[in-house]
């Protein structure tokens, strides 16, 4: 067998390398075709996405202080009867959260104080937890680690290239910062769906959901296509929410309609952290930060 001159009869053909093509970088080519449509298609709207997802990771806190100021007496006398506070500290606490939670959800919308709004929402998820019994609630539990991770994907969105004021002393970049805040935060929006697998009662549409919800959450958390599946989430979870939490379609007396309603706005604030993540890339930078840095 002849061969040409500085060529080895062992080499592959120039054609073999394509033909054995991996799995995974077919699926990377197909990811990548479906996230230029993605981008293609919702280009009128991406200008508008970090003000739409900050909107929609508070509006949960904001439901949250007019059902309490709706539901005064009732909250009240929940406080004092089943969780025995003293007359006086249940107006106290639930004025404190009414006044925090507006505060600190308008400051969110605004991008103004960014930690200490955050910081806020955050003490309010603890405080009602503990104050309302609820903190070794599974299903209340996942959620609202899912809400702190919408919250924490706020703090990632706002932080910016900042000098060290400290100069000569140890400390993390803001860049590093925006990348572990934006880690964190996709590891915990991942939980909805695992509060969404461990209850209710299971169906095929249930199965299929799961499957795929927990899939492209999987990914989301690991960085793999990311926006992708982020975008892909932000659907699923948006036609679930529609059919499963209707509070709508529930009488307003029916005890079921208010937690509907509490999963309707929590599902909310999650949907605002993926449409955060939408707006990111790798490194935690948002589509205007990466053109600057391009």
């Amino acid at each position: 067998m002849s061969v040409p001159y500085g060529s080895s009869p062992y080499a592959r053909p120039s054609g073999f390398a394509a033909a054995e093509e991996s799995p995974l970088d077919k699926v990377r080519a197909y990811t990548s075709k479906v996230e230029d449509l993605i981008d293609q298609y919702t280009q009128p709207i991406k200008p508008h996405l970090p003000a739409l997802g900050r909107f929609l990771i508070v509006v949960t806190f904001l439901e949250d202080a007019l059902r309490i100021v709706t539901q005064w007496g009732d909250q009240k006398y929940y406080l004092q009867k089943h969780r025995h506070f003293p007359w006086g500290i249940s107006h106290i606490f639930l004025f404190t959260n009414v006044v925090v939670m507006l505060a600190a959800s308008i400051s969110v919308i605004m991008r103004r104080y960014p930690e200490i709004s955050v910081g806020a929402l955050l003490g309010v998820v603890v405080v009602q937890g503990f104050g309302y019994g609820l903190i070794f609630d599974i299903n209340f539990f996942l959620r609202n680690l899912s809400v702190i991770g919408g919250l924490l994907m706020v703090l990632s969105d706002s932080l910016s290239k900042k000098k060290n004021i400290f100069a000569g002393l140890p400390n993390i970049s803001e860049t590093d910062r925006k990348i572990y805040f934006q880690l964190a935060g996709r590891v915990l929006l991942i939980f909805l769906f695992i509060g969404f697998i461990i209850q209710g009662t299971w169906s095929v549409a249930r199965v299929i959901v799961s499957i795929l919800g927990f899939g492209a959450c999987v990914m989301v958390a690991v960085g793999f296509k990311a926006r992708w599946s982020a975008s892909f989430l932000v659907l699923l979870l948006s036609i679930f929410n529609i059919f499963v939490n209707n509070f709508w379609t529930v009488h307003a007396a029916h005890p079921a309609r208010d937690f509907l309603r509490y999963d309707f706005f929590q599902t909310l604030s999650i949907v605002g952290g993926l449409l955060l993540l939408v707006n990111m890339g790798p490194g935690g930078f948002s589509m205007d930060e990466r053109k600057k840095v391009t």
